[in-house]
């Protein structure tokens, strides 16, 4: 792991808890009559149900979800501290990201589920230009692109050692990268400053995570897949 991941994800974290904190104290601040207190700036408007930030919220929350079990599978089929240690720093750091976004939900007042909103509609065209366009498109049997299928996670969940640790850097390399191509879709288009600065966080660390996995996939004598 480079020493800039996980202090990537930190400042992103705290900006986005400093927000809330602040707002909420003024919020609780004018409701108690507070002469003093200086009366809450008005914020942005409430994304809609179908907005970017709220599509990304709900679609990374879920993606998200994938990257800790995945996380949590390897770390019992594998003694490798190298890929341990990645596991967990995933799975905690996604964890983490994951309550923020669920958390901004129950503050704008939008459901955790569309049942009628197919994933990453949010992102319109822009999953099929440039970089992103390979990822526009999930693999047969996976939700969305970069997570893997119910046969890959058994798989996973059957192998060790060696086996298990190549194939985890496998799926990850694929997760991260279909990971990336949504989080510069928000990055570019959610209108919620805090939520903008959380995904680029996303996508500066998650590119170095690729470069660590295709160095430990060598270190293995494997190679990402695609």
């Amino acid at each position: 792991m480079t020493a800039r991941t996980p202090r990537t994800y930190w400042v992103a974290g705290t900006a986005v808890l400093l927000a809330l904190l602040f707002a909420a104290a003024a919020t609780v601040a004018a409701a108690n009559g507070d002469p003093g207190a200086a009366r809450p700036l008005p914020g942005p408007a409430i994304p809609g149900l179908h907005s970017p930030d709220a599509g990304f919220a709900r679609d990374m929350a879920v993606h998200h979800q994938q990257a800790v079990e995945m996380s949590f599978i390897v770390r019992d089929r594998t003694e490798d501290e190298a890929v341990r240690t990645l596991a967990f720093d995933i799975a905690n750091t996604q964890a983490n990201q994951r309550g923020m976004l669920l958390g901004w939900l129950d503050l704008w007042g939008l459901p955790k589920v569309v049942a009628e909103e197919p994933p990453m509609s949010w992102m319109g065209t822009f999953a099929g230009h440039g970089e992103h366009a390979g990822h526009g498109a999930a693999k047969p049997g996976a939700l969305m692109p970069g997570m893997a299928t119910k046969e890959e996670l058994e798989q996973l969940g059957a192998a060790s050692g060696r086996d298990a640790e190549v194939l985890f850097l496998q799926l990850m390399t694929d997760h991260h990268k279909g990971g990336v191509a949504m989080a510069e879709g928000c990055a570019q288009q959610c209108a919620t400053p805090v939520e903008q600065a959380l995904a680029q966080g996303m996508v500066d660390a998650q590119r170095s995570e690729i470069t660590l996995m295709a160095d430990m996939l060598g270190k293995r004598g494997a190679a990402p897949r695609g």
